[in-house]
């Protein structure tokens, strides 16, 4: 018997990337998915239901109060017969109406009825998506369990440079497919993450830091969430968007503020992964009033040892069946990561070449894993890709 197609519903909503649904209608076909479309009122002002009706080989939806499709409750049955919804473009004024709960057309009610997982490809101006009240209702589709493909920086259609273009289609489809994929896999198992880079106040103005951005925990997070796994993440000033429910996320400044929440949250874990730039000191003496400069221009400062919260995961009581620590270094990445696997008792190190600080905030890097038995060269790798390696090592554990 031929393979059961899953069934995509594509969600089209009013901005000039809609064009570009249709090449994602296209792709998804080619691949193997059955489409059918939703478009709004405003997305007919760009594209026409017969064009996705004959691109999908699919019949199109437009009106929530067509008599022949609301007899049979169609708003329900579109959302209950797909498998996925896909809103690409997702203009910011739907994400606006469909974040707070409003339901005034066809396509609304469908994410409202819904019962199934909803993918967000954003497109608009870049102060639009910047604008407080769109990330605000950002959060709000986040903390609901709406997945984010995030927008891009390039030049946009208003003639502007900055983020906000749609996700290129391939993208969209290797998200599709991924979470196809990898649904589940992870079913069951508790994970406890952590990313960014710790920093320790000098005074209430100065501390000391480091460059981390947390862009490769953000991207182990979110793959581990999409198979299933039940993921706590420790952030340390983690910036950017971070595609976890708020209370997932377990916020931290300093090194023993991680710490102590690594270790309020160890019990019945089954896997820790430290992906954190953990400061390796701080200041012995922080002083609570800011020190002035001084006719002595030179400042002696001392440090103290941080705790070694790897470390004391690896060597625990209660510890997790398998810890994954990460090591960041500017040379003899295999003789450093062999010594920290040691040193540590973990399980396997994934070492990263800083390469001169190119690593960070930076989308790729370059990475070893390393074990006891052996050490696998990746290469120039994307953080993304090398998340799904993690979580492969993860899955087969």
């Amino acid at each position: 018997m031929p393979k059961e197609l899953k069934q995509i519903l594509l969600i089209i909503t009013g901005s000039i990337a809609a064009y570009k649904a249709i090449d994602l209608i296209r792709l998804l076909k080619k691949n193997d998915y059955n489409v059918s479309c939703v478009l709004t009122k405003a997305a007919q002002e760009f594209i026409t239901p017969l064009l996705c009706s004959s691109i999908s080989g699919n019949k199109t939806y437009t009106d929530l109060f067509l008599a022949d499709d609301e007899i049979e409750m169609g708003h329900i049955n579109l959302s209950r017969q797909a498998d996925l919804i896909v809103v690409a473009p997702a203009s910011a004024d739907f994400m606006a109406k469909i974040a707070n709960g409003l339901a005034d057309d066809l396509a609304s009610n469908v994410i409202l009825a819904s019962n199934k997982k909803v993918f967000i490809a954003p497109a608009m101006n870049e102060k639009m998506w910047q604008n407080k009240q769109t990330q605000q209702n950002l959060a709000k589709l986040i903390e609901n369990n709406f997945k984010l493909i995030a927008p891009e920086t390039d030049i946009l259609a208003c003639g502007e440079y900055g983020i906000g273009k749609m996700a290129n289609i391939e993208n969209i489809y290797q998200e599709t497919a991924q979470y196809f994929a990898h649904k589940d896999l992870l079913k069951g198992k508790k994970i406890l993450l952590t990313g960014g880079g710790t920093i320790e106040p000098i005074d209430p103005v100065r501390f000391i830091g480091n460059h981390s951005s947390g862009k490769q925990a953000i991207e182990i997070a979110k793959i581990l969430d999409e198979m299933g796994a039940e993921v706590i993440f420790v952030a340390a000033n983690i910036k950017e968007q971070i595609n976890l429910k708020s209370n997932k996320i377990l916020h931290c400044k300093t090194a023993d503020e991680m710490f102590d929440l690594v270790k309020n949250n160890l019990d019945k874990l089954d896997v820790f992964v430290s992906c954190a730039a953990v400061s390796d000191y701080k200041i012995k003496n922080f002083s609570k009033e800011k020190i002035k400069k001084s006719s002595n221009k030179n400042l002696t400062l001392e440090l103290e040892e941080n705790p070694d919260i790897l470390k004391y995961v690896g060597n625990a009581k209660n510890r997790p069946q398998l810890v994954i620590g990460f090591a960041a270094e500017s040379n003899n990445l295999e003789k450093y990561g062999k010594e920290k696997l040691k040193n540590k008792n973990c399980d396997y190190i994934i070492a990263n070449n800083i390469n001169d600080g190119a690593i960070f905030s930076n989308n790729k890097t370059e990475a070893l894993i390393i074990d006891n038995l052996k050490t696998q060269n990746l290469g120039v790798i994307s953080k993304a890709k090398l998340a799904l390696e993690i979580a492969g090592i993860i899955s087969n554990f």
